[in-house]
């Protein structure tokens, strides 16, 4: 690599996934170095450029007004390739169909080589890819600079992936749906059913994608990841001692980004709807609402609807749910009681569309949350300290599950037994499994007690972890002084 100016700022490329699960903590992660005085570049796609625009100016402008830089946030857009999609089908919460999801995992392939001419022409010092991107491995090297994997999870359910993968304990295991299955070589006993983890067998191809992730991590610089210190210690010494891997923990990123005004979970990702559900949040004692929420990519059937309804109003909790826009009419399946009082906005309120989920989550009204357990919604639980009732439904999300529910000991499960894709069928958890789970995290028990006493815990440790001193801070710092020794010597990248 040829020798830069040492009075030139770090360059940095990130790339995410388009999917907004993994789009926007990149751009909150992009705000971490900009404000460190590194230039940072997005590079996405025109549709995706639109999701994380907001986040991008926003921290722009903060970075100008706390920071007293000119250095901005770049986004730098490349065409999504036609591969017979609708219009305007450029991110993964948009696809609905399996041939739809077929062509998009075959856009994203061909994605690598306008992404790979953007690269060769700008030669960053580093990039930070999504770790689905494993190719980004091989161009870094050729460019001769770091490259950073990163994917929006925890690294405790990395490091259940990486045993996974070295191990494939479900292929030795019994064909029994609810057979126990052990990951070997983590430093706790990490077991779930086989029906909760991905089969092989099953999903021949998707295996094999996960072995190419692992082995581009493995080979990278390193990895960084939107956690911190205090919350996975044990984990984070297996990643480093163990595993033998560079790692950093930035996060939580969006708190260091002070954007809890504007986070918001669901398929709209416009952060300009009315805020009406925080007065009506206003109106609501402390700790006696429950909000629900499964974020961008989950589906969830009619029967779950139900009976998801019908737990709540079992539980007597006041709620605040956000559906997906396309979700059938309330009235086919909420309870007629509950319908009548939620339509006139006494029981439930339910969002349809952006909801503003970290300011919801941090209303002193709120005092449980219904989630999937994908990690930007947990980590914005953790952040807020609200205990969760925790729901996977796939992916990362039942490794999470454990780590909410076994190590922190701030969440209860509804008993989610069916690792899935977004269209696939599951079991349906009843109302009254729902509605126990609720009180167990909402309740006046000393269960429910000594759970938030927890997650305020976490929510201080937190805080504290992305301000000047804290680990997160100080990691941001460690990596950028990294890099910029990698710059100098292009050795070891």
């Amino acid at each position: 690599m040829a020798m830069k100016d040492e009075q030139q700022p770090l360059q940095i490329v990130f790339i995410p996934l388009p999917a907004p699960g993994h789009l926007i903590p990149i751009a909150d992660m992009a705000a971490l170095f900009t404000a460190r005085g590194v230039k940072c570049t997005v590079l996405t796609t025109p549709v995706n450029a639109t999701v994380i625009r907001p986040a991008v100016d926003r921290a722009n402008d903060a970075s100008c007004v706390t920071e007293g830089t000119a250095l901005a946030i770049d986004i730098a857009v490349v065409p999504f390739p036609d591969v017979g999609l609708p219009p305007g089908v450029e991110c993964g919460s948009a696809v609905n169909s399996e041939a739809d999801r077929d062509k998009f995992y075959h856009a994203i392939r061909l994605l690598r080589e306008p992404f790979e001419r953007f690269l060769a022409e700008n030669r960053p010092d580093a990039i930070v890819s999504d770790s689905f991107f494993d190719w980004s491995v091989d161009v870094a090297a050729e460019l001769g600079v770091p490259r950073l994997g990163f994917i929006p999870t925890s690294l405790f359910a990395r490091a259940c992936v990486d045993s996974m993968v070295r191990n494939n304990p479900v292929g030795a295991a019994p064909e029994d749906p609810d057979a126990p299955v052990l990951l070997p070589g983590l430093p706790h006993r990490v077991e779930l059913r086989r029906s909760q983890m991905l089969d092989p067998k099953k999903r021949p191809e998707y295996w094999a994608f996960l072995q190419r992730v692992n082995a581009a991590d493995d080979r990278g610089y390193g990895e960084v990841f939107n956690s911190f210190h205090d919350m996975e210690p044990d984990y984070l010494k297996h990643y480093t001692t163990t595993l033998g891997r560079r790692t950093w923990l930035l996060g939580p990123a969006a708190l260091a980004g002070k954007d809890v005004a504007t986070t918001g979970d669901s398929n709209g990702l416009s952060p300009d709807e009315d805020l009406g559900c925080l007065r009506w949040l206003d109106a609501k004692p402390a700790r006696s609402v429950v909000y629900v929420s499964f974020g961008t990519m989950s589906h969830i059937s009619p029967p779950e609807l139900r009976e998801l309804a019908r737990g709540l109003d079992l539980s007597g909790k006041s709620f605040v749910w956000v559906i997906g826009s396309a979700a059938t009419d309330a009235s086919e399946w909420m309870p007629d009681g509950l319908a009548e009082l939620t339509a006139r906005g006494e029981r439930g309120l339910i969002i349809r569309g952006w909801a503003p989920q970290m300011l919801i989550l941090n209303h002193p009204a709120v005092g449980g949350f219904v989630t999937h357990c994908g990690w930007n919604s947990t980590l914005e639980a953790v952040s807020a300290g609200v205990p969760m009732v925790t729901w996977p439904r796939g992916a990362d999300q039942f490794y999470n599950e454990k780590l909410v529910v076994d190590q922190l000991k701030v969440g209860v499960g509804v008993g989610s037994m069916d690792y899935a894709w977004k269209l696939d069928a599951r079991r349906v958890v009843s109302g009254e499994v729902i509605a126990d789970a609720v009180e167990r995290v909402m309740g006046h028990g000393e269960e429910a007690k000594a759970m938030r006493k927890r997650a305020e815990e976490l929510k201080e440790k937190a805080t504290s972890a992305v301000k000047q001193g804290g680990s997160s801070y100080d990691d941001v710092g460690r990596l950028v002084d990294k890099l910029l020794m990698a710059r100098r010597s292009a050795v070891d990248v």
